[in-house]
């Protein structure tokens, strides 16, 4: 036994297939560039030895939790129970497992496969999980480099998702800017304004926030939340919408700007930024902590007026500094290039210099009645989030509505999927790509 012993030799198409014994635990069957068939009807049962590419099915019902062995067939019975199965320590090219939905309830009660070290699919982790009714899972050893491989598992996509980190900036819708027909109004208030990039701030004078991590083949749904808006004719405004990302482990939400303050029966309103206060409602709305700053407060005429809306980057004006300018917003290089987002709206007031808006977007005040040149209110700039310009009197639908919001992410080139939904921007800046959301839509990572 100690030597290599030939045992038998077969004729097959005139070519020697050998069976040789070289150990007390090792047989080999044939030699190189030879193929190794079973004939009709035979059987690979009652081998008793593990050798590669061959399984051996066993007669017990899995309930519990196991370490697998390589060259074994499991049925696997999770009706009562998730389980978790542990893949051998140690194997060689070639060996197979194959597991199998014995209830078919891998639906309800996962199989979840515990790696012990060895790679699958390429990857260390994560635990690969099984979780569809009815699976069968054949698995084959090919090596250090990749692992263990699934040729059979009714699955086209990965079993061991990776992940990733990509930066954000999200800004909200910003508010609208309020009209009254007896005294100054106040501007609207930026969208909220988170960002993630490099060390630049969040509004309100926040930091920077943590990137945010996508799971492979998850689906991020993507918000860009409209400015607020006057109603026509009575006046009514609204805040800005929420702009989001949401999916897998991430959710990231900007809250709108706050609605400038009209008169007594139109209040301003807190959002990301707030809004505004009036000649008659004096109280400005407060803004979001790590989003945006509360607009300024109005004052009583004479010699009072309309403030400005809070920005991302500075609270909103009060009613005798400029007649109420809007917040400031911030600047973001997210995209490559510095730009300037989040701006608060400027306010009015009756016969007095307008309220201009915040840099990054705010929409300038109205003054006097009747409008005229550079006194008309105008709206936020589209996609900054800036927030909509007061007015004093005359027609509701001249006050300046609030800009829509925007979200951007920013990642590695190497792991962008390329799968998007709603058109948004895709550029490059080094070893990054962009995508700029001015619409909602939809990430696929």
């Amino acid at each position: 036994m100690g030597g290599i012993l030939q045992v038998d030799t077969i004729q097959n198409n005139n070519t020697s297939t050998l069976i040789t014994q070289t150990n007390a635990t090792t047989i080999t069957i044939g030699t190189t560039g030879q193929t190794i068939s079973l004939a009709s009807g035979a059987s690979s049962s009652g081998f008793g030895a593990t050798y590669n590419g061959a399984v051996n099915w066993t007669s017990n019902v899995v309930t519990s939790a196991l370490t697998l062995s390589a060259g074994v067939g499991y049925w696997v019975n999770t009706s009562s129970a998730a389980i978790t199965a542990t893949l051998p320590a140690s194997a060689s090219v070639g060996n197979t497992i194959i597991l199998s939905d014995f209830y078919r309830t891998w639906g309800t009660n996962a199989l979840t496969l515990n790696q012990n070290s060895l790679k699958f699919q390429g990857f260390t982790s994560p635990n690969p999980v099984y979780n569809t009714a009815g699976q069968t899972v054949q698995l084959v050893y090919s090596g250090s480099t990749q692992g263990w491989i699934p040729i059979s598992d009714d699955d086209v996509s990965d079993e061991t998702p990776q992940t990733y980190t990509a930066d954000f900036l999200v800004i909200a819708g910003g508010g609208a800017g309020a009209w009254d027909d007896v005294g100054g109004c106040g501007g609207g208030g930026a969208g909220g304004y988170r960002n993630s990039y490099a060390s630049e701030t969040s509004g309100g004078g926040g930091s920077t926030e943590s990137d945010i991590t996508l799971t492979g083949g998850a689906v991020y749904t993507i918000t860009v939340g409209a400015g607020g808006t006057v109603t026509s004719p009575s006046g009514s405004q609204t805040n800005g919408n929420n702009s989001s990302i949401i999916g897998t482990n991430v959710s990231i939400t900007s809250t709108g700007g706050g609605k400038g303050a009209g008169n007594n029966l139109r209040p301003s309103g807190s959002g990301g930024s707030g809004g505004g206060g009036s000649e008659g409602v004096q109280t400005a709305g407060s803004g979001t902590t790590n989003q945006g700053y509360a607009g300024g407060p109005g004052g009583v005429w004479p010699p009072g007026g309309g403030a400005g809306g809070g920005g991302a980057g500075a609270l909103g004006k009060t009613w005798n500094d400029t007649n109420g300018a809007g917040g400031a917003g911030l600047a973001s290089s997210i995209t490559g290039s510095s730009v300037t987002r989040g701006g608060g709206g400027g306010s009015s007031c009756n016969s007095r210099a307008n309220g201009l808006g915040g840099s990054g977007g705010g929409g300038n005040g109205g003054s006097g009645s009747p409008y005229n040149g550079s006194y008309v209110p105008s709206a936020g700039t589209a996609n900054t989030g800036g927030g909509g310009g007061g007015a004093w009197a005359g027609n509701p639908s001249a006050v300046g509505n609030g800009g829509s919001g925007v979200v951007i992410l920013r990642m590695l080139t190497s792991r962008y999927t390329g799968t998007t939904t709603g058109s948004p921007t895709v550029t490059t800046s080094g070893s990054d790509t962009i995508l700029l959301y001015n619409a909602s839509g939809s990430y696929t990572a």
